[in-house]
This record gives structure tokens, sequence and C-alpha cells, in this order.
């Protein structure tokens, strides 16, 4: 039997991750009181024909019966029932943003500052994170990039390790990205905005983006930036850290940055982390020229 436990912060995505898991054919039971999970892995070892693999949902919902989950986790183990952690993560601003968005209350503080709840709710599953098998930090995935992350991983049974690379295009007259967490300044290489053709297109055009890499100051530039950046990622990994931003930018974001932060994802595709790509100001210039 595969025994999964999907934890994690509330707003995270928890429960579309067990959706996610059901229609890959797990059994899934939601916030089932944490006195009945022996009994509940108990059945799904005696029975594997009929619970082959089972996921199992857990929150804060919990309450005060949360603590008791330690005991029940060991006594587990004890008994030789092998079990996996799935833990939904997200950053408290984007968790903030996504209550606030959807008007619900934090489970935490009914009545109160979403903030508050989240914090109180981070230290109460600080203990559950620490013994995740894996974690899944969403603030920055869409619903379909988090189910090729549960697929990979619960599906297709892929080595996966919990950590998650976005390479993220911008222009630095609309502001550096609050949650980068690496920045890159790409202006030093020619500007396409000034030849009349290439002046409307994108990074993201064949053209354009043969501009800017023909020089050898791109190329030396990528080099250097893939170096720095294989050496850092296994260092971040053992220091617990599940997500990097790297934040790439030219004047307006539509041209040099763009070029480079695909090709900087094509190069880091193929590892044992995830990747993905997001170009924040492709089309800003467009629209604040038609309003």
């Amino acid at each position: 039997m595969r025994f999964v436990i999907v934890t994690g912060m509330s707003g995270a995505g928890k429960s579309s991750a067990l959706k996610m898991l059901e229609d890959a054919g797990y059994f899934c039971v939601d916030n089932l009181p944490i006195p009945l999970i022996p009994k509940f892995a108990e059945i799904g070892v005696q029975e594997p024909s009929m619970m082959n693999k089972v996921a199992l949902g857990i929150d804060i919902r919990s309450g005060e019966d949360l603590p008791a989950l330690i005991p029940v986790l060991n006594n587990l183990e004890q008994n030789g029932i092998c079990y996996e952690i799935l833990f939904l993560d997200c950053t408290d601003s984007v968790l903030v943003k996504r209550f606030k968005e959807t008007r619900r209350s934090h489970p935490l503080t009914k009545s109160g500052r979403v903030e508050a709840g989240i914090a109180s709710e981070r230290r109460k599953l600080e203990f559950l994170k620490k013994r995740a098998t894996y974690i899944i930090d969403t603030s920055r995935l869409l619903t379909r990039e988090l189910k090729g992350e549960i697929d990979k991983i619960f599906v297709k049974n892929e080595h996966y390790q919990s950590f998650f690379v976005t390479v993220l295009s911008f222009g630095f007259k609309y502001g550096i990205p609050a949650d980068a967490d690496l920045v890159f300044d790409v202006r030093f290489l020619p500007n396409p905005y000034y030849i009349e053709e290439l002046k409307p297109k994108t990074g993201n055009d064949k053209d354009v983006a043969d501009y800017v890499l023909k020089f050898e100051e791109a190329g030396i530039f990528l080099e250097k930036l893939l170096d720095m950046i294989t050496f850092l990622i296994p260092n971040y990994m053992n220091e617990g850290k599940n997500q990097l931003v790297i934040a790439i930018g030219c004047t307006g974001g539509k041209h040099r940055s763009v070029t480079l932060a695909n090709a900087l994802y094509k190069r880091l595709l193929g590892h044992e982390y995830g990747v993905k790509v997001e170009h924040r100001d492709i089309e800003k210039d467009r629209y604040y020229k038609s309003v």
C-alpha cells in the first residue's frame, strides 16, 4: 500500500492536491480524526486489493488533536507501515492575497486578521513540515503546474527534490519583483527596442532572440550565470530552501530580459528540480500606450 499524508498551509492547495490524487486512482479521505488514523492504516495494509493507494488529508482543522499526530506517526513507523508526507506550502503574502480574493476567513482567526492566523498555523504545522517527504511551494504555481508536480511524484514515480526554480523576466521601469531571490541586470546588452522592425516584437520572437544572443557578451553572461546557479541550487537545497526565483531584468521587460530568461530556462530543464519561466512585463508597454 502506498500511504500518502497530504497536509500544509490553508490556502496552499491541499484540497486541489487531494482531488488530483483521487483522479489518479488514490482512495482519498480528508480530515479523518487523528485517533482513527492507525486503524485506517491497518485496514489498508490488511486489504491491499481494496486500498493499494491511499491519500489522507490532515490540516489545522484537527485543532487540539494535531500534536497527537506525532505519536501516531511514530507508531506507524514502529509497526512497519510506510507513509509519505506531502506538504503544500506558500508564501505569507500570496496566502493573504488568496484569502482576500476568495473572501474566506482563516480557520484560526474567524473574525481576526488573516496574517495572525497564518503565523499561528505555520508554527503549529512546523513539525509536519520537518517530517515531510515532499514539499511543494505553490506560491507561483498554476493549477496545471501543480498537477504536473503531483503526477511526477505519485503517478510517474519519478525522483523528486522539493525544490522549484522560477526564471522571471521583468522591466526595471516597472520595479524589481518583490519575491525575487536573485536579480540580474541585462541592460548592458544592445537593445532591440531601437531597431524599427524588432521594436514591436518580444524576446519570444525568434528574430529578437537571435539578435540578442548573437552578441558574445550574451553567451558569456549565460555561461557564468548557469555556472553560479548550478553551484547555488544544491547548497540552497541543503539549507532546506524549496523555492528560488531568479529575476532577469532589462529596461522594459520585453526584449533582452525575455530572451535571456528563456535561454536560462532551457538550460535548467532536465534536472531533478522543477523549473518554469514567467515574463512579468512583456505586454505592459502595449497596455500603458493604450490607456
